[in-house]
């Protein structure tokens, strides 16, 4: 029987009366109907938890989040589908509840649990709470809209940190650290440049993602003057916003709405919110929600019991399963219908099965088709599944509607992930001009990509270029003013220049261009390469850089204006860009192309991208015609100048637009 529980085959022995007797986890019935744990009404409130193999299991109610002793401890009532239900009439607003499930047989110590599914808790998310939910709308939030937007290739996504946009002194934002602090409009330097909400509209991105937000484990709630720093990919509560970003921990619908707010402002001000979710592993397993209501399910065990961990955290959990599939659904719909999110960004993709994924992509079709998906193609170890049923970046033409990272390009750009210290394409390294040209056309079959040439990928992995995010740098790497300065000695000017060059890549690139919070101000973390629990000191974003590099700044704001203003650099569809983007002869150390603007609608019938990473300027021969320049010399807008035809001169570590009319 030891043996049995190990394998994590389950137990077979009859706790009590009417207990069916299963061999195998997967011999669980799947809960019938929604997850919901607990349905709240003044009459009455409902309460529901899956636990198929408990012998008993107890609903406890409590006074508060922290009395020790419940008001009230009752025997819950199995049902058919493997859940345990309980109906209390009168009216519990304000109370909280445990699940107490029974399962001597568990390898597990099993004690209280505020179950999987709790949308509302106490401080540090022990108990679950419970509310009116019509008190967590803020004001107009039944009108609450998402900004127009037609699809995945018009997206311009820009990854923030709650705490790092608004805890500095610098940022004039009251709320630092908090959802409210995105409320707030008018905030400014003391150079008097925006700030937060406005700084986001200034820059124009489409949609912000924000690292995770749900309730998480590393930081006590209690002591939240302690500045204790976390991103938030420890989870505890997935569908409850983290009290550390809330005014108010200990109040539970205040962290809600709170959290709705912040959204609303977003939605306001014409930008769209994508979430960070990392449904791949837990902050620990004895501890989880999961195991403390069906041991071993949701996880994934070797042939001797032990815990997977691709997630490099300690453990993996088990998409293919039918309720952790279904748990991973159900809870993305619940944040799309009840905070009004646009779309998620998956951590650690590359862990979860292939059909997981697509059932998650076809439920967010039903509701909206432009809500946005894609996460890490990859894991941090190796799964235990197929490799060919996981959605990592080689199985992505699986996926359709589902994007993933472009390590390919990054890292052409800027260095490998595995060297901090060794540079590529921008510090003048040769060799990387086909992963670049990989990235440009969306990582799609382009017959002028010589994939023997790309650094880690022999074939296309997408179907589509909107499947590609293009990016230089994010929140779990050293950011690009580090590694840049990693690379090499930097001389005057040379990171706003190599900067500038890097982000016309990604901007230009027929991917989803995505951008990591302060690069356009060239905000450093002082070298750290994973900052995830560094203080403020290092993740904080000093706004006074603004001020310091406007002209970066600007040079941001005007390549994303391009790109909106052109649907030449996002054609959004493979054929087109295989029929319309055709690379021009370069020499080593140089990428460029040309765009047929006239194919797909764009006022620029013509346009050419030249990206040199010389440190001298080169002469590129230009397709005939006469040619205007949009961006030139580090400016973008360019400085007005005559036509060029013939040839086009381009600086030094920099980049050049040119368009016909």
């Amino acid at each position: 029987m030891k043996n049995l529980i190990m394998l994590g085959l389950v137990s077979l022995l009859v706790g009590c009366c009417g207990k069916p007797h299963y061999t195998h986890v997967d011999e669980y019935p799947v809960k019938q109907g929604s997850l919901e744990e607990m349905v709240y009404s003044a009459e009455k409130t409902e309460f529901s938890v899956w636990s198929p193999n408990a012998d008993s299991v107890y609903l406890n109610l409590y006074a508060d989040a922290i009395t020790p002793e419940p008001l009230e401890r009752m025997a819950m009532k199995r049902q058919n589908d493997g859940s345990w239900t309980k109906t209390v009439k009168g009216d519990l607003n304000g109370q909280f509840y445990t699940f107490q499930v029974v399962e001597p047989t568990s390898r597990w110590k099993l004690h209280e649990t505020p179950g999987i599914f709790a949308k509302a808790v106490g401080v540090n998310g022990r108990r679950a709470a419970i509310i009116d939910w019509a008190t967590t709308n803020p004001e107009g939030w039944e009108a609450d809209v998402r900004p127009a937007f037609a699809g995945a290739k018009d997206a311009i996504i820009y990854e923030m940190h709650h705490r790092d946009m608004t805890i500095h002194a610098t940022s004039g934002v009251e709320n630092k650290g908090k959802f409210v602090g995105w409320t707030e409009h008018g905030t400014k330097t003391a150079e008097g440049l925006a700030t937060g909400i406005d700084h986001l509209v200034e820059l124009g991105v489409t949609h912000v993602q924000i690292l995770p937000s749900y309730d998480y484990g590393s930081v006590d709630e209690t002591r939240l003057s302690d500045n204790k720093y976390n991103w938030g990919y420890d989870p505890v509560n997935y569908n409850v916003p983290d009290g550390g970003y809330s005014t108010n921990p200990y109040d539970p619908a205040t962290r809600v709405r709170e959290m709705k707010q912040m959204i609303q402002a977003l939605h306001k001000a014409g930008i769209r919110v994508i979430m960070d979710v990392v449904y791949n592993h837990t902050f620990n397993v004895e501890n989880s929600n999961f195991t403390q209501t069906c041991p071993d399910y949701f996880y994934r065990l070797t042939e001797n019991g032990d815990l997977g961990n691709a997630s490099g955290c300690g453990n993996e959990t088990a998409s293919e399963r039918a309720m952790m599939r279904k748990f991973i659904v159900e809870s993305c719909r619940y944040w799309i219908e009840e905070y009004h999110m646009d779309g998620f960004r998956f951590d650690l993709m590359g862990i979860h099965d292939v059909e997981t994924m697509n059932q998650v992509r076809a439920m967010l079709d039903s509701i909206d088709p432009s809500l946005l998906l894609y996460g890490e193609g990859w894991a941090a170890g190796g799964p235990l599944y197929p490799g060919d049923e996981l959605a990592m970046k080689a199985n992505m033409q699986k996926l359709p509607g589902i994007g993933a990272f472009c390590d390919d390009m990054r890292d052409a750009l800027r260095g490998p992930f595995s060297d901090n210290n060794k540079g590529a394409f921008l510090i003048g390294e040769k060799g990387y001009e086909e992963s670049i040209k990989f990235g440009l056309v969306g990582c799609i079959e382009h017959p002028e990509v010589d994939m023997t040439q790309v650094n880690y990928s022999k074939e296309a992995w997408t179907a589509q270029p909107t499947q590609c995010i293009s990016y230089v740098s994010c929140h779990d790497d050293m950011m690009l003013t580090d590694r840049l300065k990693a690379n090499k000695k930097l001389k005057a000017g040379e990171l706003q220049r190599l900067s500038k060059l890097a982000q016309t890549a990604v901007l230009t690139s027929q991917g989803m261009p995505f951008l990591w919070c302060g690069e356009e101000i060239a905000r450093d973390k002082k070298g750290v390469h994973n900052s995830y629990c560094s203080p403020d000191d290092i993740n904080a974003i000093d706004w006074s850089l603004k001020a310091a590099n406007l002209d970066l700044f600007a040079y941001y704001q005007g390549l994303i204006a391009m790109r909106k203003a052109h649907p030449a650099f996002h054609m959004g569809d493979a054929e087109l860009v295989r029929a319309n983007l055709h690379f021009l002869p370069a020499p080593a150390g140089v990428v460029a192309y040309q765009l047929n603007g006239e194919a797909v609608g764009d006022e620029w019938k013509s346009i050419v991208v030249i990206l040199n990473s010389q440190l001298s300027a080169i002469s590129i021969q230009l397709p005939e015609g006469e040619y205007h320049v949009a961006v030139a010399d580090g400016k973008c807008p360019a400085v007005a100048q005559g036509l060029l035809k013939g040839s086009a001169k381009v600086a030094a570590q920099s980049a050049m637009v040119l368009y016909q009319l």
